[in-house]
């Protein structure tokens, strides 16, 4: 089938979200503290729903069961990736995500959950917790108890356009007045560190997972050393920020008309910008907002206007 998915997001709230979704993506959010648009998501806790074409109504989770070939009959018994756009309205707890092996294990077969992020948009002076000063594990406890995070927790200055490559076992927090665009292993496991002492809507301390913090987490912290590739081709700049174990993750910007080339299936979200995409001689209008998914083998297309997409595949 050569034609393009597009999915209907599901929002999720949260303490520290906001109306940042609706004011910048134009989308109708369930309240002032929607923290998670699922935008392309296979997961049982939000998935995604085909908004057009023959599928219309079908979950992703039916279309990976029932339609394996648009997705190359990859090996996986999930869809293996989750994209989702997060409005930090407030800090975002400190935290960790188990690998696979261990995720497995402890959450019910779950996947471990590695991530990336794209920044959208901050607000000056904007930052983010990425990663710790521990040397030993001894220290990483130490200071846990000692409830030494300011001395523990590493943080960095973000602007938009940044990216940010979050292996499993890697410490950290997206900060106050960020949205960014997440690629992630399609896993809903966290495990909460430090959460600044804040109490859920139920009035108790909002619940840590220390023990479970303290077996994934990679000490010393790694730097992942992401180094983006830039390539331009006619009428579109494509940056590829990393190629790595879960997924590959580019931005293309597009001035014109641009045509490209559809092997793997791609996921793809649009964060600027409108235009039109073309695939096997239909048209589709995009805008800032939409998310689509691109088959297996859809060969050629094009996508003509001004526009900035984050695309991503296995």
């Amino acid at each position: 089938m050569k034609e393009p998915l597009f999915l209907e997001p599901i929002f999720q709230e949260r303490i520290w979200g906001g109306t940042a979704l609706k004011d910048q993506f134009g989308y109708e959010i369930p309240s002032a503290h929607t923290g998670e648009c699922w935008a392309i998501s296979a997961h049982p806790n939000g998935p995604s729903t085909v908004k057009n074409g023959v599928f219309a109504g079908k979950t992703l989770i039916e279309l990976w069961k029932e339609q394996p070939a648009l997705f190359g009959n990859y090996p996986s018994d999930v869809f293996p990736l989750l994209t989702k756009i997060l409005d930090a309205n407030a800090d975002l707890s400190v935290q960790v995500h188990p690998d696979d092996a261990y995720a497995k294990v402890h959450e019910n077969g779950e996947l471990g959950k590695t991530e990336c992020w794209y920044v959208v948009t901050c607000k000056e002076d904007a930052e983010i917790v990425f990663g710790h000063t521990a040397k030993t594990k001894e220290e990483f406890v130490q200071q846990i108890n000692d409830g030494n995070w300011s001395e523990l927790l590493s943080t960095v200055k973000i602007q938009p356009g940044d990216f940010f490559y979050v292996p499993s076992g890697t410490i950290h927090a997206i900060g106050e007045g960020t949205v960014i665009l997440e690629t992630q292993q399609s896993s809903d496991t966290t495990y909460r560190l430090y959460d600044y002492d804040r109490v859920g809507q139920d009035g108790q301390l909002r619940e840590l997972h220390i023990d479970q913090s303290i077996a994934v987490s990679t000490i010393p912290h790694q730097d992942p050393n992401t180094t983006p590739e830039e390539k331009n081709i006619p009428s579109a700049v494509i940056k590829k920020f990393v190629e790595a174990e879960y997924f590959t993750v580019y931005k293309w910007d597009v001035k014109g008309q641009a045509t490209f080339n559809g092997s793997t299936f791609l996921l793809a979200s649009v964060i600027d910008g409108e235009g039109a995409l073309t695939v096997n001689g239909q048209t589709y209008s995009i805008q800032k907002g939409d998310h689509f998914i691109l088959p297996e083998n859809i060969g050629e297309f094009q996508i003509e206007g001004e526009a900035s997409l984050i695309v991503s595949h296995v």
